[in-house]
């Protein structure tokens, strides 16, 4: 039984359709070989829950922040010193992750006690978790 193996095809040779057809955006669920759609996921929540004191607060605070960085501009237009302005970048700065971590701490608060299912909960935390881990 003679095999004959046949060399992959060099990199300016177009591939096959096969190998170049789309990965479809959604998985696809096969059942009883017939393919079905998942269907989509819902949207979001909104980054502030309907807590007036929690979205207050973190307004007030990039109120700051706004203030904060028009006093910057107002110092390098002026020429002051590089160290007093990085002084007042990195208040700055931690006024931000002051404010972010307000705003995911409201919104993790919320999960937890409105939420009527522990999987809800489970799956807010989650979601909280994970835009943590990817801005913080």
């Amino acid at each position: 039984m003679n095999e004959t193996l046949t060399p992959p095809p060099a990199a300016d040779t177009p591939a096959s359709p096969e190998a170049t057809a789309e990965i479809p955006d959604e998985p696809q669920v096969v059942a009883d070989g017939e393919t079905l759609e998942t269907p989509p996921l819902p949207p979001p929540p909104p980054c502030f829950p309907p807590r007036p004191q929690s979205q207050r607060d973190v307004i007030n605070r990039l109120r700051r922040i706004e203030g904060q960085v028009r006093g910057l501009i107002d110092m390098v237009q002026r020429g002051r010193g590089c160290e007093d302005v990085a002084q007042q970048m990195a208040a700055a700065r931690r006024a931000m992750d002051k404010a972010f971590y307000r705003m995911m701490a409201g919104t993790v608060i919320e999960a937890v006690s409105d939420s009527e299912l522990e999987i809800n909960t489970f799956q807010e935390v989650e979601r909280s978790t994970r835009i943590l881990e990817k801005y913080a």
